[in-house]
């Protein structure tokens, strides 16, 4: 596939997709990935992930383009009260330590959107994984924070790392849908769009 761009600024993304062993490069898309007011965890990944890729369409109209978006939403499973709440980047180690010591015990949502994007043509697919976490003590919540330093990744965990060690299960139809690209699901995407550009 020629003229291919990822609509993103993230390592993790970049990452995921050199797997495919692909011919592409990065663009940063410029917006504002703020949810909307009453909006669902999972309609914001959508919309955000289509809305990249349209962003940078706009700016390259010839290639195809991917965009994809993260949405965590911590869901507490001991409790009736307390409705679920979005999860962002914790950005620095005081709110990964709140994240994490809010997430001790509960169940998050990753609501993981990809959109492929070629001239008007626009495909969407969504992985939704749950990670269960661990009861977490505050010792362990420091001393993993400090080899991982998770600070630009959502939940304040890496996956892919020493995160893992965090959980009690993790279920999803797609591992790569948890650091952030649903490779599954991008595949096929890109193989029906090759399929009707024949």
């Amino acid at each position: 596939m020629q003229n291919l761009i990822l609509a993103s600024s993230s390592r993790y993304r970049k990452s995921l997709l050199e797997r495919l062993q692909l011919s592409f490069k990065c663009v940063s898309p410029d917006l504002d990935e703020r949810a909307q007011k009453n909006e669902s965890a999972e309609h914001q990944a959508v919309r955000l992930a289509e809305a990249k890729a349209q962003t940078v369409a706009a700016e390259f109209p010839e290639a195809t383009v991917i965009g994809s978006d993260q949405v965590a939403e911590l869901c507490f499973v001991d409790s009736a009260d307390k409705s679920p709440r979005v999860l962002g980047k914790p950005g620095n180690h005081q709110r990964a330590v709140a994240q994490l010591s809010a997430q001790s015990g509960q169940t998050v949502k990753f609501y993981t959107a990809v959109t492929v994007l070629y001239q008007g043509q626009c495909n969407s697919a969504l992985d939704i994984t749950e990670v269960n976490f661990r009861d977490l003590s505050s010792a362990e919540i420091e001393g993993y924070l400090k080899a991982d330093t998770p600070y630009d990744c959502a939940g304040s965990f890496k996956a892919e790392s020493l995160g893992i060690s965090l959980f009690e299960s993790v279920k999803s139809d797609d591992p790569s849908a948890l650091i952030g690209l649903p490779l599954i699901k991008l595949s096929k995407l890109l193989r029906d769009l090759n399929s009707s550009a024949r």
